[in-house]
Formats: C-alpha cells, sequence, structure tokens
C-alpha cells in the first residue's frame, strides 16, 4: 500500500505544474485583476454594491456556479492530456527499467497514474475551485461594504450559497470522473503504447469505428450509426435539460445542494457507470500485459 502510495505522489510531483502551480496562479491573476479594476475605477463600486442589494443571492450564485463550470472543463481538459502523457513518461524519458527493478508489477503502475487521475488531481483542483469561490466571497462582500449595503445578514446569505455550490462541485466531480472513467482509461491504454501519438489516435479513433460500422452495416451516413449515437451520449455528462438548473434559473429561488444532487443522482446512468468501470480495468490489464511482454523483449 506504501508502494501505491508513492507512485500517486510520484504522479502528483510530475505533474504539479498543470494541476497546482498552474491554477494557483491563474487564480492570483485573476483575483489581482479584480482588486485592481477596483482601485483604479475601472468598476463602479457604487453600482456593484447595488447589484447586491437588488439580487445578492443571485449574482454571486451564477459568478461562484460560473467558476465552479470553468474549473470542471480545466480539470476534464487537463486530465486528458494527463492520460495522454503520463502513461507514456516512463518509456519517453527511459525510466522504464528503473520502474521494471522495482517489486510493483505493470498494472499497478498504471493503476496508480489512473488512481491520481480520480483522486489528486480532481482534489486539488475542487481546492484552488474552492479558493476562487472563497476570494469571489471576500469581493462581493467587500463591494457591498464599500457601497454601504454590507451587513451579517448578507454575510450569512452568501457564506449559505457558497456552501450549496460547493456541495454540488464535489458531487459533480465525482460524478464526472465516474462518467467519463472509461475514456481515461482507454486514452492511458493507448499512450501506453503509442506515446503521445494517443492524443490525435483518441480523437479519431471514434471516427474511424463509426466510419466501419457505416460501411459494413449502412446508413445515412458515417455520423449516423449505433457506435457514434452511443458515444455521444457516453461523451455528453448527464445534466439534462429541463432539469433543476433549469428550473432553478427561472425560479429565482436560492440554489439548493439537495435538490441539485438528487436531479443528477436520478438522472445518472449508472449500469454505465458499472460497466465503464469494467472496461476501464480490462483495457488497463490489456496495456499492462503490453508494457511488459514489449520491455521483456
Amino acid at each position: 500500500m506504501k508502494a501505491f502510495a508513492a507512485l500517486i505522489r510520484r504522479e502528483f510531483i510530475e505533474h504539479r505544474g498543470a494541476f497546482f502551480i498552474a491554477p494557483l496562479s491563474l487564480v492570483g491573476v485573476l483575483f489581482g485583476a479584480a482588486i485592481l479594476a477596483f482601485t483604479v475605477g475601472r468598476v463602479d463600486g457604487k453600482f456593484s454594491g447595488a447589484m447586491f442589494t437588488v439580487a445578492p443571492m443571485r449574482v454571486y450564485e451564477l459568478g461562484f456556479l460560473g467558476f465552479s463550470a470553468a474549473w470542471c472543463l480545466y480539470l476534464l481538459g487537463t486530465l486528458f492530456f494527463y492520460c495522454a502523457d503520463g502513461f507514456a513518461a516512463d518509456k519517453r524519458n527511459n525510466a522504464m527499467l528503473f520502474w521494471k527493478s522495482m517489486p510493483v508489477s505493470d498494472f499497478r503502475i498504471l493503476l496508480s497514474k489512473l488512481a491520481a487521475a480520480l483522486t489528486i488531481f480532481p482534489g486539488v483542483i475542487y481546492g484552488v475551485a474552492l479558493l476562487s469561490g472563497l476570494l469571489l466571497f471576500g469581493v462581493a462582500f467587500t463591494t457591498a461594504l464599500v457601497n454601504g449595503t454590507g451587513s451579517a445578514a448578507l454575510l450569512g446569505n452568501i457564506a449559505e450559497v457558497y456552501g450549496q455550490v460547493a456541495v454540488s462541485l464535489l458531487v459533480v466531480i465525482v460524478c464526472g470522473l465516474l462518467w467519463f472513467l472509461p475514456y481515461m482509461a482507454l486514452v492511458g491504454a493507448m499512450a501506453t503504447a503509442m506515446g503521445r501519438w494517443a492524443i490525435p489516435m483518441s480523437l479519431l479513433l471514434p471516427a474511424i469505428i463509426s466510419t466501419l460500422e457505416w460501411v459494413t452495416l449502412g446508413g445515412l451516413h458515417p455520423f449516423d450509426t449505433a457506435t457514434w449515437n452511443y458515444l455521444s451520449y457516453r461523451s455528453t455528462f448527464p445534466l439534462s435539460e429541463e432539469g433543476y438548473l433549469d428550473t432553478w434559473f427561472m425560479s429565482g429561488e436560492n440554489f439548493a445542494a439537495g435538490a441539485f444532487v438528487s436531479d443528477l443522482i436520478l438522472r445518472f446512468g449508472w449500469l454505465q457507470v458499472g460497466t465503464g468501470a469494467l472496461f476501464a480495468l480490462i483495457v488497463l490489464y490489456i496495456a499492462s500485459e503490453y508494457r511488459r511482454r514489449v520491455n521483456d523483449n
């Protein structure tokens, strides 16, 4: 277990630039820009504070939810490139013989990389997202104080919104990781064999498979096949239209994490999650066997 934890820690050390340093730097730049905008008069503090008197909760809710959605997209993109790069890093930097000498199987090494993509990296991004919301919290309340509309009640209301969105963001990240797990494992497995060529191949592979189905079984066009429809379904996070978010946005009520999470869980395809996890383990095992046999020869 200690060896497995050490492998995960190694992944964080090697990729902390994308998952820790860059997000913190981005938060620092955005926070500095916000402060500078107020201090040099680019933003009217009285007007901004007045917004918090008209719809204080809605302004902060939309702001924090917008930041959360942006960080989820950032996490999705960085995990894709991590899986396409990290699974081939040992072979690329000539460290393969060193890791082959360790009493750890190739399957456990690849599993540690996937575990890092599911735990420590999303955890860091989640922490940065919470920091973004906290800084937005400070900017919102400070603006209200400058305008003379700040109060203990407003502070408590903003804190409640912060907690509601933070819980919802955690659930979205966990569900998103489970939903996109087979893609992450497939890209990592391809990277084990192809290296960084796994990036373009992972984008071309769905089109190739769908085209082969169209040629053999027929259809209107290559993107009107059962394969393409299924991959499109698995590539879309199950936050369907006319769900809680649409209802909440039109209602004007405060954002409720319990209602959002319940709606998400009810719409989630848990059978798909289970089959995706099984698929991920299978492709990782195949990749580990390829890695072991190729390097033994």
